[in-house]
């Protein structure tokens, strides 16, 4: 009997429709996608790719605004969808909106199994605040199972005290096809797409939104203190955009020698001529749920310098082996990861092909595997 699953997630990522297209294609799983909007405008300039989704699917009439400090998204119609959807079973991607927290109540009324997606992780910056704490202890309190993207999501779960038995791990994933494949068409026409990107022949890459917390600062100042000959022979790019993107800018031109550019936001299909061109992706960032910029570019075959404290790095990084592992907010350790990787060419390259071997086994098809025995097992233990 094929179980009906609906769920629950904020905006159309690019990076989820893949996952939602394969999941759809499971002959147990019958599967409805509800959408709390279609994007955020105030945080992502990401296309909407409408024409690539095949799954079942609806957006729900909502309101954005901001309280203070605090974003709220508020929607309209979340009871007539899920009781239109019907569904077995929920996946829940979070709790921090007002609409997870009335599809929990849903499924709870009507004992529907109701999974939370949790990519949450030790080092969550939002941890600490007591009422967000106490929010957060009640809904897991509620949930009847809970789905990771890997070990540090799956840590922090059992550091609130949830069974082993109710944890299912769905690994985090992008198409890794698709960057795979525009990396090589990027890399056979390497030279050419250099002077149409404005790139150093040589570069480290940072990709990602342009904030204090993601690291930025102390990469340029880790560029910054490298030694002259190697700032000469391989430059710093950041793709992408923030708030701090102006006092970047300005402290990047006091930066001599050395070449520092600042392309702007790119969309999915832009970013593997990047990742294909660089030398390596350097993500230095103090608090990230995941990563998946880290996923593309092992996709593309780069080595990934990795802060410690990103969800993704005890799943994607073996230090030394596909990549180095540092300590976030540190410059010398990041400044000695950058001068070691940029000498050491051939080790580079070993590394690169480590990570596009190692990023095969977090695919789309074993995300949706993944998704499909969690549903099946909470269903029969419920």
């Amino acid at each position: 009997m094929r179980r009906r699953l609906v769920i629950l997630t904020e905006i159309i990522s690019p990076y989820r429709i893949p996952l939602f297209n394969d999941l759809a294609q499971d002959p147990d799983l019958s599967l409805h996608v509800i959408f709390l909007a279609e994007t955020d405008p105030a945080l992502r300039q990401w296309r909407v790719y409408k024409e690539e989704m095949r799954f079942s699917h609806e957006v729900l009439p909502a309101w954005r605004g901001r309280v203070g400090r605090t974003n709220l998204l508020l929607n309209r119609g979340v009871w007539r969808a899920m009781t239109e959807a019907s569904p077995d079973a929920v996946l829940c991607g979070g709790y921090n909106y007002v609409a997870s927290w009335q599809a929990l109540w849903w499924a709870r009324t009507r004992n529907v199994p109701f999974l939370l997606w949790s990519e949450s992780n030790r080092y969550d910056a939002r941890r600490g605040r007591a009422l967000v704490e106490i929010l957060k202890t009640e809904f897991l309190r509620n949930c009847s199972g809970f789905v990771v993207p890997g070990q540090a999501a799956d840590a922090y779960l059992r550091d609130h005290k949830v069974r082993q038995d109710r944890i299912f791990v769905a690994p985090n994933a992008v198409d890794n096809d698709l960057f795979s494949s525009l990396a090589t068409a990027a890399r056979q026409r390497a030279m050419a797409l250099r002077r149409e990107l404005g790139l150093p022949d040589r570069y480290f890459l940072f990709v990602g939104r342009l904030v204090p917390e993601k690291g930025v600062f102390e990469l340029l100042a880790a560029y910054a203190q490298l030694n002259e000959q190697i700032r000469r022979e391989v430059g710093l790019v950041f793709v992408g955009d923030g708030t701090s993107r102006g006092a970047l800018q300005e402290q990047a031109d006091a930066v001599a020698p050395g070449v520092i550019k600042f392309p702007g936001f790119a969309q999915r299909e832009q970013l593997p001529s990047y990742y294909a061109l660089a030398e390596m992706l350097v993500l230095p960032t103090y608090t990230d749920t995941w990563g998946l910029v880290v996923n593309e570019a092992m996709a593309c075959g780069l080595p990934v310098i990795l802060s410690r404290v990103a969800g993704c790095a005890p799943d994607l990084v073996r230090d030394d082996w596909n990549g180095v592992l540092i300590s976030p907010q540190n410059v010398p350790s990041l400044k000695s990861a950058l001068t070691r990787l940029s000498s050491e060419t051939v080790v580079c390259a070993t590394m690169g092909n480590h990570a596009a071997q190692h990023i095969r086994r977090f695919s789309p098809r074993e995300w949706s595997v993944g998704i499909s025995k969690a549903v099946a097992a909470i269903a029969t233990h419920d």
